[in-house]
């Protein structure tokens, strides 16, 4: 329990961080973004690596989304995804109903447009993980109704 709570408190520290930096001058609202999902990629790389390398090796890629619904998900964030669809066309879409870095905030719509910096270090996680399994891809999150959150991953196979 002490570690999922320092989690979110870290993840809390380094969005509040990044864009308090870039309100006193020091960078740009759009690159604290991509220097969040940059970080969460670097961090899927790595837990992707450890988690994967007594397990055997994944036949295609429904597979390893399935592995990464249940498994990675589960060990990052306490719970599986609620919900995977994909149109059989490389677009899979990953639906957590209770996720876990929006619930410490309020329910409430003015929160809404705050919701997209707090998913991007975990569009980079699901995006490393995804690369070091070989699979090349594009993941963007929307949130219609906090704290529900969709990620949609466009891929092709590397």
């Amino acid at each position: 329990m002490a570690d999922e709570a320092l989690f979110l408190l870290l993840h809390n520290e380094m969005v509040a961080g990044l864009y308090r930096a870039a309100e006193q001058g020091e960078g740009e609202n759009g690159r604290c973004t991509t220097k969040l999902e940059s970080m969460g990629f670097r961090v899927g790389q790595g837990l992707i690596e450890r988690f994967t390398k007594d397990t055997a090796r994944f036949k295609d890629e429904l597979d390893i989304m399935k592995f990464i619904c249940k498994d990675f998900w589960t060990t990052v964030f306490k719970k599986q995804i609620d919900n995977l669809r994909t149109n059989h066309q490389g677009i899979y879409v990953l639906q957590d109903n209770k996720f876990r870095l929006l619930t410490q905030m309020s329910a409430g719509k003015q929160y809404l447009e705050h919701a997209p910096k707090y998913l991007a270090f975990t569009c980079g996680l699901i995006r490393g993980g995804l690369s070091n399994l070989g699979i090349k891809s594009i993941v963007t999150a929307e949130v219609s109704s906090m704290p529900a959150c969709k990620s949609f991953l466009e891929y092709s196979v590397i």
